[in-house]
Order: structure tokens, then C-alpha cells, then sequence
């Protein structure tokens, strides 16, 4: 292992040779290993972030205390996880007056999320130094202003933006003023700090784009006694100790992830070794470690880790050099297996390299790599993946395998804002895309095979109960995706009050399995031109008309309103080649080209989109 001041050279050397991807990975191995690197990496970073695929993401920090030793942290983690943040810290303790005044640098700044983190020690002084002596009429009181004073800075910020919000819960003191008493009471400090939390997130969950972070459950991991630097808040108003200033930042970036799109959908795991210990091969089934016991209880707890992870709508995929009789044993007859085959999407148990495994899985269902997180216990496999598949996202998995679960369950990439009846249903949709791929196999022609998946579809506005699969699908389809535009719950909102803005979505259902809502389209109407702003489809529907069927309707509606021509722009990325040819294809003819792609346009007097005849259209009310 090399020494911090050697890994820092080593880095610039790097950067020197003009290998970014190779600094990038020496970056990020100082980063855990060193808790003092912050400002080394992200000034390196900054070198070399234009050679990498990083995703940007605005953040404001509203606060009561002293962050400021915590911007090059945030910073440092984000960047290490793909993410390049622009940060505004809010002036010290003025977080009221920044998100009350629609003039104020905060929404000039205009973030994509503002962190609002207040101590309860400042925003309910009284609270902090709670008296036995205080009536319950007075604590029931204080309660009440607490709770309307985060409810008006909530009602003013969604007043005044469409962005995400993530509220601070208010922590707990380390010893209750009244020691055991305080708990043979129903009205005492720790319950009233226990139930103003409570009553935050019932505001957080009345408001679209609006979260909680458990901020005294952050402190509870690790300890009150540990947390607080009572000198450092005496000074300078800091609470935290320098040496978790990088879990706070950690925490705040699980909100990142989700908000920039840069999630993985697919998590392609290991065997041997990983989920269980040992090699199934030379052990067999009866020496490999899993049970409840030591040493087989941490390959048991990372498995639950996985399932819960499928709960949360990620598929899991198997990629392991192995022999496939050995490993169905394992999943089928272990008695301790938690995970079977069936929890599994794709499965590659062969000798082949993992880098030809990983992107036949990605092929196979039709996600992108960069979807993809990698678990693998082995430093070498990850490396190989590392260098010649950059773009896909690799769990870093310790020697100990005790430490296997916690690092998979925090892994940012994992994290959710909310879950759509569609992510509960994930692996059930690519079951039946499986059997599809299979019938199209069987079939002479594309057609037939169409015809005979009797594919019937929903097409309707934005409901509240879509609202929400609406806004995941604009923030991560990638390859069907016109312009790729990203856009929030509460930014779609605000779209409906536009004058001339319609909202499509479309549902397939096919003879194996409703899909569930798999495709967006917004299109805004100016003069005599209605332009499609936004069109996407989700990867396991593509290729099967159902993109036709959506722009045929859009087409019909507006000649209905006496449209004279059908505009669209196509936005290369580097992901959504699919979708290149869609205009052309459909009758569109190029109307001009520049720096954000070319613009199609289609004459409603003479041009046409014919609605596949595969294709049933069923009203939105219809039962199927």
C-alpha cells in the first residue's frame, strides 16, 4: 500500500500523462483511504473532469451552523461517485430570511436541491433545554410553532420553485435533561422532538419533491457521545467532529443520486466468494460458508441486502466464472440460500471473462452499462471491468466480508426517492420480456411476431397516481429518448399550467404481462406548430411499435386542433442512438442543424404516422 503522499504523486503523474480515467480511479482509491484529501481531490478533479462522464447537479445548503470545513467533503464525495456538485452555502443561521425572500441569492442560485439543516438546539431553544418544571400546555405550544415554522419555509420554497427540498430531522440531545425520567412521561423532551420529526414528514410527504433526512438516525450510527465536538461548537458554531464531516457528506449525496439520474438499474454479482464463501466447484455444496452462523452469516446478510435491493425495483443478474451445474445446486438445494434463480433477470455462469459477461447481460436486457453496478469480491476481476468498461459502476467490496452488506446498502447508486408500481413489478416485466424474445425467436417474420403479442395500449394525460413514474422515467431512460431532459414531479406540475402544454403517457399491455406505463411525451403548441418537447420510451418495449402508436396519436390530435405542422428535435447523446432515425423514419423532414442536434418537422396537410395495425388502442378507463 502506498503512503497518502505517494498516492498523491502517483495522481499527478497520472493527470501528467494525460490518463484521466487512470487518475480517476487513484483519486478515488486516496479518497477512502485518506479522510484528509478532500481539497487534494477535488482540486485534481477539477483538472481532469472534462475526460470523464460526470453528472452536474446544483446544491444549496440552508443551515443554522458552521459547515463551511464540509464544501470541499461534499465536493469530494460527489465527485468520487460521478457526480460534479456546484455548491452555495446559505449565509451562517439565515436560513429563514433565504428561503422567505423570493429575491434572495437562494433562488437566484437556483439549485437543483437545497439541503435545509437546522439543529434543534436553534430553531427550539427551549426544546434543548427542556425543564420539568415546563406545563404540557406550553410544550404542546412550542411543538406547534416548530412544526409551522418548517411548514411555512417549506409552503414558500415550493411557492417559489419547482426543486427538490430535503429537510434535516432534528436530532435528539445524547442524555435526556431529565435522565430516566424522561421516559415515564408522555410530554417530554425526547417525545416531543420524536413527534415535531413525525410531523415533518407527514409535511414532506404532502409536498411533491420534498424529503426527510433522518439526520438524528446519521447520529445514532455512530454514536451522540462521538458526534458532537463540544469545543468546536463553543468556537466556531461546528458541531460535528472532523472525522464525520464525510458521513454527513455521504448522506447527503444517497438525495444526489436519485436527483441526477445517476442510479444503477441492474446489480450483476459474483458467486464464489460473494455470496457465499468458498468455491462451489472444489467445496461443494455442503463446504461452502452460508448460514447463520459465522462466517457464513456475512454472505446470508449481503443476500438479504440484494433482496431488499430487488424490493426496491433493481433487477439482480449473475455474472460468475464457474460451472452452471454447480451453481443451480447451490441456489436450488442450499438450505440457507436466500436468493433462488428465479430472483435473478439474467444469469451468465460460464468461463468467458466478466467483461464479455457484462455486456451480454446489458444486451440481453437491454440496459445501458452505465445502469450497471458491478459486486465482485475479487480486486482483480473489478479492475479488468474498471479499465475496459469505465462506464459501468463498481461496489468496492473490502477483504472482510462482514463489511459485505453495509457497503452494498450504502452504496449511493442504490438509493430511491420513491418507488412506482412499475419498480415493484420490475422483474415480473422482464420475465415476460424473456418469454417475448423467446416467441420473436419462433416467428418467420417481425410482423407475425408483432400481431401475435397482441399488444394493446393506454394512452392518457398525466393522473396523480402517474405523476410520479412520469418524472423517473424523463431522469433515467437513456437509449429511446428524444432530447433527454430531466425533469422532477414539481417541475412537471408547474408544465401543466402552461398555456398550449399537453402531457401523453402510454401503457402497453401484451399477452404475457402489462408493462405497466412505459413511455412520456410532452408537446407544446405555438401559432400553427405543435412542438414535441419531450418523447421517450422505456428499453424493454422498444422495437415493438408501441413508439409509432404514441406519435401517431400525437399526430392525429394535433390536426384535430387545426395544427399545420409536427416539430421535433433529436439531442445526441452518448446513449441514445436508438432513437436517431425516429423522425426520419416517421415521414419528418430535417429543418435545421446546430450544436444541440438537428430539428424535424412534418406537414399535417400532407404528411401522415399511420397507427400500427399490431396495435389495440383502449380507453384509459378499460379493464383488461
Amino acid at each position: 500500500m502506498m503512503s497518502s503522499s505517494d498516492q498523491r504523486s502517483h495522481v499527478d503523474r497520472l493527470i501528467a500523462d494525460g490518463k484521466p480515467l487512470e487518475a480517476e480511479y487513484e483519486i478515488a482509491q486516496l479518497w477512502r483511504s485518506d479522510p484528509s484529501s478532500a481539497a487534494f481531490v477535488v482540486s485534481r478533479y477539477k483538472l481532469i473532469r472534462s475526460g470523464l462522464s460526470l453528472r452536474p447537479c446544483k446544491v444549496a445548503i440552508e443551515r443554522s451552523f458552521t459547515l463551511e470545513p464540509l464544501e470541499n467533503v461534499c465536493r469530494a464525495a460527489a465527485f468520487v461517485n460521478g457526480i460534479d456538485v456546484t455548491l452555495r452555502l446559505g449565509p451562517f443561521n439565515a436560513y429563514a430570511q433565504d428561503m422567505l425572500n423570493p429575491e434572495s441569492g437562494l433562488y437566484q442560485f437556483d439549485p437543483d436541491v437545497v439541503f435545509l439543516a437546522v439543529l434543534t438546539s436553534d430553531v427550539a431553544p427551549e426544546l434543548w433545554t427542556w425543564s420539568a418544571r415546563t406545563p404540557d400546555a406550553v410544550a404542546q405550544g412550542l411543538m406547534q410553532r416548530v412544526v409551522s415554522h418548517f411548514q411555512q419555509l417549506i409552503e414558500t420554497f415550493r411557492a417559489h420553485s419547482a426543486r427538490y427540498l430535503v429537510v434535516h430531522l432534528l436530532e435528539r440531545p445524547a442524555y435526556p435533561n431529565q435522565g430516566i425520567l424522561d421516559n415515564q412521561t408522555l410530554v417530554s423532551q425526547m417525545a416531543i422532538i420524536g413527534r415535531i420529526n413525525d410531523e415533518l414528514r407527514r409535511l414532506a410527504c404532502r409536498q411533491k419533491g420534498v424529503y426527510t433526512l433522518d439526520y438524528d438516525g446519521l447520529i445514532s450510527r455512530v454514536g451522540s457521545l462521538n458526534w458532537r465536538d463540544e469545543a468546536k461548537w463553543e468556537a466556531v458554531r461546528l458541531p460535528i467532529r472532523s472525522e464525520f464531516h464525510r458521513l454527513l457528506a455521504q448522506e447527503w449525496l444517497k438525495f444526489l443520486h436519485p436527483i441526477s439520474g445517476r442510479i444503477a438499474k441492474l446489480v450483476a454479482v459474483d458467486l464464489d466468494n460473494t455470496l457465499w464463501g468458498g468455491v462451489i466447484g472444489e467445496d461443494g455444496l455442503a463446504g461452502i460458508k452460508l448460514g447463520k452462523e459465522y462466517p457464513g452469516a456475512a454472505y446470508r446478510s449481503l443476500q438479504q441486502a440484494l433482496l431488499d435491493l430487488r424490493e426496491r425495483g433493481l433487477l439482480l443478474a449473475v455474472c460468475s466464472k464457474n460451472n452452471i451445474d454447480d451453481a443451480m445446486e447451490a441456489f436450488d438445494k442450499h438450505p440457507e440460500m436466500l436468493l433462488k434463480r428465479e430472483d435473478f433477470a439474467a444469469l451468465r455462469i460460464n468461463w468467458n471473462d466478466k467483461v464479455s459477461n457484462l455486456r451480454a447481460i446489458a444486451s440481453e436486457l437491454n440496459v445501458g452499462l452505465e445502469s450497471i453496478a458491478f459486486v465482485d469480491d475479487n480486486p482483480v476481476e473489478r479492475q479488468q471491468v474498471r479499465s475496459v468498461l469505465p462506464e459501468v459502476q463498481i461496489v468496492e467490496l473490502p477483504e472482510n466480508p462482514t463489511q459485505f452488506e453495509s457497503i452494498v446498502r450504502n452504496f449511493p447508486a442504490f438509493e430511491r426517492l420513491a418507488l412506482s408500481e412499475e419498480d415493484r413489478e420490475r422483474s415480473l416485466y422482464y420475465a415476460a420480456h424473456e418469454r417475448a424474445l423467446e416467441l420473436r425467436s419462433q416467428s418467420k417474420t417481425l410482423e407475425e411476431f408483432y400481431h401475435f403479442l397482441h399488444q394493446r395500449v393506454v394512452i392518457q394525460a398525466i393522473t396523480p397516481l402517474t405523476l410520479t413514474r412520469v418524472a423517473q422515467l424523463t431522469q433515467k431512460t437513456n437509449q429511446f429518448n428524444l432530447t433527454t431532459r430531466r425533469y422532477s414531479e414539481q417541475q412537471i406540475q408547474a408544465f401543466a399550467t402552461r398555456s398550449g402544454w399537453r402531457a401523453y403517457t402510454i401503457r402497453v399491455i401484451d399477452r404475457y404481462a402489462d408493462n405497466g406505463l412505459v413511455g412520456v411525451a410532452f408537446t407544446i403548441d405555438s401559432q400553427d406548430t405543435c412542438e414535441i418537447e419531450t418523447f421517450l420510451l422505456s428499453c424493454r418495449v422498444i422495437g415493438r411499435g408501441i413508439e409509432t402508436a404514441l406519435l401517431a396519436r400525437i399526430v392525429e390530435e394535433a390536426r384535430q386542433r387545426g395544427m399545420r405542422h409536427l416539430k421535433g428535435r433529436f439531442i445526441p447523446t452518448k446513449k441514445n442512438r436508438p432513437a436517431h432515425t425516429f423522425f426520419r423514419d416517421n415521414g419528418f423532414a430535417p429543418l435545421d442543424e446546430t450544436s444541440e442536434g438537428v430539428a424535424w418537422q412534418l406537414d399535417l396537410q400532407r404528411g401522415n404516422v399511420p397507427w400500427p395495425a399490431w396495435i389495440e388502442l383502449l380507453e384509459a378507463e378499460a379493464t383488461v
